[in-house]
């Protein structure tokens, strides 16, 4: 499926079922609550303390009735940004079928294997908007603290990986417990390896415990120190300057 994609007309769809999504919720300012957009869609929101996974979607039938109702089934955890992207992912798995029909894929069959993937595309928009993301992106000069403030219910790793789907050419490295964990660009071609000015800006962040910056040959490199009990986490982000 992917292979017989525009992937600008993928992202635009994505982005239009998204929008379409916000506004019938009458959402018009960030945090998304993905619970909020899922009811005002007329979808039951169900949480189960139970449940083996994080999240489900499916459709039941309720007694007396006619026509089965979408249902977000979802785990309650004690990390909310869990559960917000679970109930986006959740969201995404029912806004699937309307991505599907403005692309053209007739039947399930098409594209029912690449559903998962699209779900995750769709969970990453509602939760981190387009087109609020890239002009407060823009607006905060990109800082991870401030966009998280603004976004409070996407977690620092969700919005650090949004940020390789806007215009600017950037590369994100993700360190857990002192490994680089995760290394993407938004560029075709080979990731550089980590660099001697990016390892030193991100051993300085997890040595202090405290966010760093360095400047080297039209480069910028910041990292964020996102540390917290039992776990220490920092996030980079490699820029033109």
């Amino acid at each position: 499926m992917w292979g017989q994609l525009d992937w600008q007309e993928y992202v635009q769809v994505l982005d239009s079922v998204v929008a379409e999504s916000l506004q019938a919720a009458k959402v018009s300012q960030p945090p998304v609550d993905p619970c909020r957009i899922a009811r005002a869609l007329g979808l039951r929101v169900v949480w189960d303390g139970g449940l083996a996974e994080r999240g489900r979607y499916v459709r039941l039938r309720q007694q007396g009735g006619h026509h089965p109702v979408p249902t977000m089934i979802l785990q309650r955890h004690p990390r909310a940004e869990r559960c917000y992207w679970a109930a986006a992912h959740e969201l995404g798995e029912h806004l699937v079928y309307q991505v599907a029909e403005q692309l053209g894929l007739r039947v399930e069959e098409d594209w029912g294997v690449w559903r998962e993937r699209m779900a995750n595309h769709l969970a990453a928009r509602i939760l981190l908007p387009t087109a609020w993301f890239s002009q407060d992106g823009q607006r905060l000069d990109w800082d991870l603290r401030a966009l998280k403030q603004r976004y409070s219910t996407a977690s620092h790793e969700a919005i650090a990986r949004r940020m390789l789907e806007m215009e600017e050419p950037v590369i994100i490295s993700i360190f857990d417990h002192g490994q680089l964990r995760w290394r993407r660009a938004n560029r075709p071609g080979r990731v550089p390896p980590l660099s001697q000015v990016e390892s030193l800006c991100w051993q300085t962040a997890h040595q202090e415990n405290q966010d760093h910056q360095e400047f080297s040959e039209h480069l910028r490199i910041r990292a964020w120190a996102v540390h917290e009990p039992g776990w220490r986490r920092e996030i980079l982000r490699t820029e033109r300057w």
